[in-house]
């Protein structure tokens, strides 16, 4: 008898592939199928920045009687703890998370670096720079100008399926993003990128991960400095490329045993 899918829970109120890749990765790792759960019901929080949902559910006393698995999560910004002490943290999306619950881990990741893994056959690289928006800045006159006025750019839509946003990354041979999962996912291909400003997006989830990987994160690119910067723009390895390696080794080791398929429930 097939066991039952594992219940993730993921942000979906919004079209968003970076939320979605989280029944990828999970999959993948767990070695079963995954269905979306509410926060209440869920077995696992992984890809993304949800621990807010955890909180809500798990730091009240109506609390269900359960305990969630937090596999490489983070947050947008710090949160009261009174939760952490209800639901079993396997490892965090970077120190800083750890640091704001004063959780005792040195495991971290965002199980979004398992991308390149988990969807299998590599994209062949072509060589052109992928632009990845936050879905908060979709429409922007200012983006719809800039490809226009540069034809070197190929926008990359987060609004498509998460397979085909991930290979198109993939191909890329740079890649600037104000989306983290458009950071992340090209870190797992490999492809070099850049950090392009969330503008009033929160900042705090972007140097999370980076300081789990160990990776320099400086100030963001500015849209109106998108056009100058495109002739430099980094085409090699990544300097970082073993911390990514072990970030993957990380996410495999510590998923939760009890999750994965052929567990003994």
């Amino acid at each position: 008898m097939a066991a039952a899918p594992l219940k993730l829970y993921w942000w979906d109120a919004k079209p968003n592939f970076g939320d979605v890749l989280s029944r990828i990765v999970t999959g993948y790792a767990s070695g079963r199928a995954v269905v979306h759960a509410q926060p209440r019901d869920a077995e696992l929080f992984a890809v993304g920045s949800i621990l807010q949902f955890a909180k809500r559910v798990w730091g009240k006393d109506t609390r269900p009687a359960h305990r969630p698995v937090i596999w490489g999560t983070g947050m947008m910004g710090a949160l009261r703890n009174d939760f952490v002490a209800h639901v079993d943290i396997a490892m965090l999306r970077g120190p800083i998370s750890a640091a704001l619950l004063g959780v005792k881990t040195e495991s971290f990741a965002d199980p979004g670096v398992l991308t390149a893994e988990a969807l299998g056959e590599r994209p062949v690289r072509e060589d052109k720079v992928g632009l990845v928006l936050h879905h908060a800045q979709l429409g922007d006159p200012r983006v719809t100008a800039l490809l226009q006025a540069q034809p070197a750019l190929h926008y990359i839509d987060v609004q498509q399926s998460p397979e085909q946003v991930c290979r198109e990354i993939g191909r890329c041979a740079h890649v600037i993003s104000s989306s983290l999962h458009g950071l992340i996912v090209a870190d797992s291909y490999g492809v070099p990128n850049t950090w392009l400003d969330p503008m009033q997006h929160g900042r705090l989830k972007y140097y999370d991960y980076a300081a789990g990987v160990g990776r320099v994160m400086p100030l963001p690119l500015r849209h109106e400095d998108i056009a100058a910067a495109l002739p430099g723009l980094a085409t090699g390895d990544l300097p970082y490329a073993s911390a990514v390696a072990e970030a993957k080794e990380r996410l495999i080791r510590d998923f939760p045993a009890h999750l994965k398929a052929g567990a003994t429930h």
